[in-house]
């Protein structure tokens, strides 16, 4: 089981209450809601998707607590819930954590990178699974695969073969020689370093994975 330093067990209200919303049971990894209490707890989305698988298991006594209590009173639950919330900060988090240095990590991943307007590293490791699938010719805006990706994140398939264009600057087979200036280099860079030199079947299921998020 994933352990995070930030974990509390008092954080499995947050997590039954997203377990109990309809359609109730398991969320996706990456599923927006689940992202979403990720960057609000600074916890990873897979230790909240154990967490979660965890809740399922009525024989641990204290789930077992938490159910008797909450399971069919979801009206206490988000009573009990708020007041967890209202506690951090001491119901004024904005300003107690002010000056205060946050060290993220996958947050990162989730938030628009920086000079642009609408691409963020999640859509870029996409964008770089799909890379994998073309071929250099095929990386345009007709080809059906690149219109499809990308309806799914809502952007034009222009941004999309753009960011193609600076993969194609990255990869070492290619052996592209020129240089284009674009915001864009070294945030690729950094995905390619994350994925483009190892196991494929890694990037092609995050990518699967993420494809909820975008859903």
């Amino acid at each position: 089981m994933l352990i995070h330093p930030l974990w509390t067990d008092g954080y499995r209200l947050l997590l039954m209450q997203l377990y109990l919303r309809k359609p109730v049971g398991m969320k996706a990894m990456y599923s927006k809601a689940m992202v979403s209490l990720s960057i609000e707890l600074h916890i990873p989305p897979a230790v909240l998707y154990e967490q979660m698988f965890m809740l399922r298991n009525r024989k641990m006594p204290s789930i077992a607590r938490l159910w008797e209590r909450y399971g069919e009173n979801t009206s206490r639950l988000s009573r009990d819930v708020k007041k967890l919330r209202g506690l951090a900060g001491f119901s004024n988090a904005s300003e107690f954590y002010s000056g205060v240095e946050t060290n993220e990590s996958f947050e990162k991943d989730f938030r628009i990178i920086d000079n642009d307007t609408e691409l963020t590293p999640v859509m870029l490791i996409m964008i770089l699974d799909l890379y994998f699938r073309l071929t250099p010719v095929t990386m345009v805006e007709s080809t059906p695969e690149v219109a499809e990706l990308a309806r799914m994140m809502k952007i034009k398939p222009g941004r999309v073969v753009e960011v193609m264009e600076v993969f194609r600057i990255c990869d070492p087979y290619l052996g592209r020689g020129e240089l284009i200036v674009t915001h864009l280099l070294l945030p690729c860079r950094l995905i390619w370093n994350r994925f483009g030199n190892g196991d494929p079947s890694k990037l092609s299921a995050t990518a699967a994975q993420l494809k909820e998020f975008f859903a």
